[in-house]
């Protein structure tokens, strides 16, 4: 027996010395009269607890002689979720088929030489039966069962870990909430290093059933007055050559529009794009659905729906101008049209006799009063608004604290930020200042770090002719035409500019959406934008935008669109004081959280907050969502849920501090969008072998399970070497102090003592 911290002897003399010093200064002058005797039993039994205390916290091992593989113990873990019921194993479905190799192969050659013990692996890890294997688990936790089946035998000999799966490992994204499809990239097999190595025996096909799928939907920005979403859906067919089928989308279960679509090759993904209007004030369900063919074993991947929440309350925006001007009363007057937004402007004026800056004030009741000095002068006054633009207006306007608190607008807040005219772009103004980062481009690059490949080369920018690069043709904010092609005619007959501001390149992460041409030739960004922070921001660098309204003939409404969709895209997720978050797409079953945020008027967080919430499930009435406080200096409430209906789900929040609301919020759910279990329905041999490398087992296909015994019968060979065992964690230590305490109690009180 040796030790895994091993002690000095000097350690173990001092050790020995406290630990009698302690027994005797105990027992020297008892309460109760007792013998020599006594006293000495007492003594002794409190030594040997304190001894064997000390020694087990320097964790005693022993180092026992080999044992045959008989003692050996392989874990036979068998899938057994929906996926398995799949018929492309060897003519059978995938549960017969592991049913099979288990009964005729695997559990009679690995009974001879090892302890089986079979279990399935579903939601869960269960001991399992034989002769009762369902393939009838939601999910499948390959990654969990493993871990579970790791910690169940510490320490105990096991020779390896029989696995019998499909590869799917659905259970890895259920935690991660992405709901996308099986972990074919995901953590499986992460942290197996250093346990027992898993044989994996793949069982299906790896080409798969013959199967048509929609692989995903997605909705994007808000663009066009009436707030039109482009749905992205990407879908695959497989087995079927390039025969056409029908790809069709249904709002709110109602058909809305129904393609043609014929496949470019067969098993290629497919891309299209529809144009939809969701309801502004209720939430709407768009799910994308193939109708199923007769010879396709799986539908329920021919489906799979999105949520576009409500717009809700409409966008503030702040505007301040450095002076009257077409270009600004042409812009806001487009923006004060839009339904969905509501603008305060501020427009200087010129200077007083004092020499002071004066200025023009339209702003919402309650909030002109902030504006009069020409920018709020505290951060509550400019964390209301949702987005702010700043039109021809030069840096030395602002005090440094004011662009500081512009970027906290942005980073912290999560508002927008749109700058634009010559006049802000003057001489580097803004290099050096906090609001430099917060902008997309370099503003101390004036060579322009555009590539020609970002367009096209036949349309390619004129002098101050904005030309749409490849991102901005799809990107909500240029996008003024019912399609594509139809954007990019739009914007070539745009008339010119009259000037634009020769910027420097794109920071890393931002996105030029359209590029203009200098005199000289150069080319330089007229349109760009990129997150920051919480936040995003867009810079315009032309003059005389106008033109685009008055040049052209009076019922064209490209001009409108553009700003109108500019606002919205940098407003639309600004966030209010009180936000709730909830997960993106999660299944019936899933463990989630929900999460409240609560922040004051200067969004900064409310740790003392009170939060009542409540949470409306598919049909039912709402019902009070228990939140608790995760961060003791944030203020995030989370409440743990597990949904087990589909549907639509409504979370509703108020916050107070005191008996001041904060604020209320309510945010829309749907559960139960894709079923994740049946996407990409083939064996996963690329995840089973992963699991298997890490672990330093070996995969094999079913055709093969005979192997892995005689694998099995390599890794763990009759020469053994010795076994190291830890006595420390051991039942029978604990039963030790147990009864060494127990002893000296009784005793104690037997003979009068306390």
């Amino acid at each position: 027996m040796h030790f895994a911290y091993p002690l000095p002897w000097w350690l173990a003399v001092a050790i020995a010395a406290a630990i009698a010093a302690a027994a005797f200064a105990e027992y020297r002058r008892p309460l109760a009269p007792l013998t020599v005797l006594q006293r000495g039993a007492l003594a002794s039994l409190r030594v040997l607890t304190l001894a064997a205390l000390a020694l087990f916290l320097f964790r005693p091992i022993a180092i026992l002689p080999p044992v045959g593989s008989r003692d050996a113990i392989v874990p036979v873990l068998v899938d057994v979720s929906r996926s398995m019921r799949l018929g492309d194993a060897d003519g059978q479905t995938r549960i017969a088929r592991a049913a099979a190799l288990l009964k005729a192969q695997l559990m009679p050659a690995l009974a001879t030489h090892f302890t089986t013990e079979l279990y399935t692996v579903g939601d869960g890890l269960a001991a399992a039966n034989l002769d009762r294997l369902n393939a009838d688990a939601r999910r499948t936790d390959l990654t969990g069962a493993l871990a579970a089946v790791r910690e169940r035998y510490r320490g105990q000999r096991v020779a390896g870990i029989v696995v019998l799966s499909d590869g799917a490992d659905t259970g890895v994204i259920a935690a991660g909430g992405s709901g996308a499809g099986r972990a074919g990239g995901g953590k499986a097999g992460e942290s197996l290093e250093g346990g027992p190595p898993v044989f994996a025996v793949g069982v299906g096909s790896p080409d798969g059933p013959r199967d048509r799928e929609v692989l995903g939907v997605t909705a994007g920005d808000p663009r066009l007055d009436q707030a039109s979403v482009d749905l992205h859906v990407t879908a695959i067919s497989s087995g079927f050559g390039r025969t056409p089928f029908q790809l069709r989308v249904l709002a709110n279960g109602q058909a809305f529009e129904t393609r043609r679509v014929v496949p470019p090759a067969d098993g290629s993904p497919i891309d299209e794009v529809f144009t939809v209007s969701p309801n502004p004030t209720a939430a709407t369900v768009y799910t994308a659905q193939i109708p199923p063919d007769q010879s396709e074993p799986v539908v329920e991947n021919n489906a799979r729906s999105v949520l576009v929440s409500p717009a809700g309350r409409k966008r503030r925006l702040l505007v301040v101008e450095g002076a009257p001007g077409f270009e600004h009363s042409f812009m806001t007057r487009a923006l004060a049209a839009d339904p969905g937004l509501e603008v305060d402007v501020v427009t200087r004026k010129g200077k007083n006799s004092e020499g002071q800056d004066t200025f023009f004030v339209q702003g919402g009741a309650g909030r002109s009063a902030a504006l009069t000095t020409g920018f709020p002068a505290q951060r509550d006054k400019l964390f209301v608004y949702d987005a702010l633009i700043v039109a021809n207006v030069e840096s030395d306007f602002f005090t440094r604290a004011q662009l500081a608190m512009a970027a906290d607008f942005v980073g912290d807040r999560g508002g927008g930020l749109l700058l634009l005219g010559g006049r802000s772009f003057t001489q580097r103004g803004l290099s050096g200042t906090p609001l430099e980062e917060v902008l997309p481009v370099e503003l101390n690059d004036r060579r322009g770090a555009l590539v020609r490949t970002s367009f096209n080369t036949s349309d390619a920018p004129a002098h101050n002719k904005v030309t749409l690069t490849r991102e901005g043709e799809s990107h909500p904010i240029m996008r003024i035409g019912p399609n594509v092609e139809e954007t990019r005619k739009i914007w070539a007959a745009m008339p010119s500019l009259a000037a634009s501001a020769a910027l420097g390149g794109p920071r890393a992460g931002a996105t030029v959406l359209a590029v203009t041409a200098a005199p000289g030739g150069g080319i330089f960004p007229a349109v760009a934008v990129q997150r920051y922070g919480n936040g995003r921001s867009m810079i315009f660098a032309g003059e005389a935008s106008w033109r685009w309204k008055m040049m052209r003939a009076s019922t064209d409404r490209s001009y409108e669109f553009f700003w109108r969709q500019a606002a919205r895209w940098l407003s639309s997720a600004s966030p209010d004081p009180v936000a709730i978050g909830v997960p993106e797409a999660p299944e019936p079953g899933d463990a989630i959280s929900i999460d409240v945020d609560a922040r004051d008027a200067s969004f900064a967080p409310v740790p003392d907050a009170t939060i009542d919430a409540t949470l409306t499930a598919p049909g039912g009435s709402p019902q009070p969502l228990k939140l608790r406080h995760t961060d003791p200096a944030g203020g995030r409430f989370t409440a743990a849920l597990r949904p087990e209906q589909q549907g639509l789900y409504r979370v509703h929040a108020e916050a107070r501090r005191g008996s001041a609301l904060l604020g209320s919020a309510d945010r829309w759910m749907y559960v139960g969008g894709a079923d994740r279990e049946f996407a990409d329905p083939r064996l996963n041999e690329a995840l089973l072998r992963r699991v298997a490398r890490q672990s330093g087992g070996r995969y094999v296909h079913a055709s093969d399970a005979s192997r892995v015994a005689d694998w099995l019968k390599q890794s763990s060979p009759q020469n053994a070497a010795p076994e190291r065992r830890d006595l420390w964690h051991e039942p029978w230590a604990f039963a030790l102090i147990v009864a060494l305490l127990s002893a000296e109690w009784i005793l104690r009180r037997r003979w009068g003592l306390r």
